[in-house]
């Protein structure tokens, strides 16, 4: 099919996935790396499935710090497509400031914002469902994909659908975005039909954005409207961004007053959050031991998990089960599955011990 006119794909390219820690750290992160075994890191897996939809209309946000890395895994792009924030202000800043420069650029435009980081392994799927939401998001709509979950999962906000949309029966109204609840509250979620995780993916029109924004925050759309009109004040005006989501600066607010519409769709979705993650994407099992590297440089023996060699050394797992092994030339992880999303504290302790070398 081609591709769809005037549509745009942002990709916001930030944040250090710590509990990918010592593999993903602020100064490579993890949408940097091949996590899938494919050959192609996580970015340029997000760059592949989205070009169908956009051709090489592209923008790409990210930090200073590595809009080189970003330049040199999809060195095709423009140069002027990647653009690098001062420092970290969370989603609402940067995907809005993309969302600037395309009002500027094309008033015709329809943006989809698409995380670096994700992995979603159906592109026709998910495709499928783009192609619908842009349909919806030209009428005005704020638009997010809901993916159908498959278990009650208390690490994901939700989605919670309303009524069918007129004109548009493969989308509905969104009533609430909920936060990450307990799996209780999770599985009477699922139980009802009537909820998606919430991906974070958002396809709208720019300007459409940026009104909504000034609705709940004028000088901040002023502020990024502002340095899409002279990119050399963004040095000046970036500090004094809120440092807030687009979830909560822009996508609740407007559910509230009746402005987002939801795309339900069953793709495969998963943000590879912790080892344990992970390990599911790999296919790892409860007595297998999966490798995501060289396969000769480990040796399991009556153990499962996931073992990632990085540091040149033999790695042996005897007699376990269910661990994660990750070691690199400077530092070693070792823990369970069950404790994957644990790894978090082990890179805040580092921080406050100050050793940025290690985080």
């Amino acid at each position: 099919m081609p591709a769809i006119e005037h549509f745009w794909a942002v990709i916001p390219a930030g944040g250090a996935g710590t509990r990918l820690w010592p593999l993903s750290r602020s100064s490579s992160p993890k949408f940097l790396h091949d996590l899938t075994g494919t050959g192609r890191t996580l970015l340029q897996g997000t760059h592949d499935r989205l070009v169908p939809l956009v051709e090489e209309r592209f923008v790409v946000v990210t930090g200073r710090a590595h809009r080189a890395a970003v330049l040199d895994q999809l060195s095709q792009l423009d140069p002027g497509r990647v653009l690098a924030e001062p420092a970290p202000r969370d989603s609402m800043a940067a995907i809005g400031l993309a969302a600037a420069v395309l009002e500027r650029e094309d008033p015709d435009a329809v943006m989809g914002s698409f995380a670096a980081d994700h992995v979603i392994p159906d592109a026709d799927a998910f495709a499928a469902s783009v192609r619908v939401a842009a349909d919806v998001a030209r009428d005005d709509w704020l638009v997010t994909l809901g993916i159908e979950p498959v278990f009650p999962s208390s690490a994901f906000g939700y989605i919670h659908l309303g009524d069918p949309l007129p004109g548009h029966p493969a989308a509905t109204a969104v009533r609430e975005f909920v936060e990450k609840p307990s799996v209780r509250v999770a599985t009477e979620y699922v139980a009802t039909g009537r909820y998606r995780w919430n991906a974070g993916m958002f396809v709208v029109r720019p300007t459409v954005l940026l009104d909504l924004l000034a609705t709940w925050h004028a000088e901040f759309a002023g502020a990024l409207r502002a340095i899409a009109a002279d990119r050399g004040r963004l040095d000046e005006l970036w500090p004094g961004l809120p440092k807030i989501a687009l979830d909560h600066a822009v996508a609740e607010p407007a559910a509230d007053a009746g402005r987002v519409a939801c795309v339900p769709s069953a793709f495969h979705w998963d943000d590879v959050g912790d080892f344990d993650s992970l390990a599911t994407l790999l296919g790892t099992t409860a007595t297998a031991t999966s490798v995501l590297g060289e396969q000769a440089m480990v040796h399991a023996v009556d153990a499962s998990g996931l073992v990632v060699p990085r540091s040149g050394r033999v790695v042996a797992v005897v007699g376990l089960d269910d661990v994660v092994v990750v070691d690199t030339p400077d530092a070693v992880l070792v823990t369970t599955r069950a404790r994957a999303q644990d790894v978090k504290q082990v890179v805040e302790a580092l921080k406050a011990e100050g050793r940025a070398d290690l985080t």
